[in-house]
């Protein structure tokens, strides 16, 4: 059975589209207070509105989360406007995939430095205040969820370097997850198929038009889906800690 969030904080990377957006919509109306964090102010603003609509309070935070700096005053700019953070939900993310050859060794280090970097810069920023809430969390618990992929399940050709950073989304979650439970901190990992966001966009035309034969009979994903099991995460009882999601389009092999 589902908790309200009244009374809690949560913290949403890559807020500005997607995943990230559909997410910080969907904990705002099971009661939460919501940070949202992206570099493009402009989404940060219409979703800020929407957000505004269910009666949650919102915090917009344009932030660049490569930079740790960046990536760690978000987190303290959200605990000085609410006073407490309860939940984050890692979700910023993007996907550049091609042939190993003729792939941009930027793309590379991009995927690296906010697939798996920037997760790891907010992640140790926010621990010290999830653990701390815990004690006057009306939950009694903290959460942190990280978006990784079934590519963090799965190695492919053409797909390397994204593959090698959702593993290592997926396996620090894991990690985390037994380290820090015993302190009332559970870590979650939710990965995807495909699912109908911008992440697609951000390929070559080359790859996209591979991808759209890929999928072509495929009915994706909505990201409102991977929020649902977002939700369904972290509104659980204190006593339920769901480790892990995988989640496909049901026509997908």
């Amino acid at each position: 059975m589902s908790e309200s969030l009244q009374g809690t904080v949560a913290l949403i990377t890559g807020a500005s589209s997607g995943i990230g957006y559909a997410v910080a919509l969907r904990l705002a109306t099971a009661g939460a207070s919501i940070a949202i964090v992206a570099r493009r102010r402009d989404k940060l603003e219409e979703l800020a509105s929407k957000i505004g609509a269910t009666g949650s309070k919102v915090l917009i935070i344009e932030a660049d989360l490569v930079d740790p700096a960046q990536a760690a005053a978000a987190v303290a700019n959200t605990v000085t406007e609410f006073g407490r953070l309860d939940t984050v939900v890692n979700s910023a993310g993007v996907m550049l995939n091609g042939d190993s050859l003729t792939t941009p060794m930027a793309d590379w280090e991009l995927m690296v430095d906010l697939n798996l970097k920037a997760l790891m810069y907010v992640t140790k920023a926010a621990l010290p205040h999830l653990i701390r809430d815990v004690e006057t969390s009306p939950r009694h618990v903290a959460d942190v969820v990280n978006i990784s992929s079934i590519a963090g399940r799965v190695a492919r050709r053409h797909v390397a370097i994204y593959n090698a950073t959702k593993f290592g989304v997926t396996a620090a979650t894991e990690a985390w997850r037994q380290e820090y439970t015993r302190q009332s901190v559970r870590f979650s990992v939710v990965e995807p198929g495909a699912v109908e966001t911008e992440l697609f966009d951000h390929q070559s035309s080359i790859t996209q038009e591979a991808y759209r034969k890929m999928f072509s009979d495929v009915e994706k994903l909505h990201a409102a889906d991977i929020a649902e099991a977002t939700a369904f995460i972290v509104t659980n009882p204190r006593r339920v800690a769901v480790n892990e999601i995988v989640i496909r389009p049901t026509d997908q092999v």
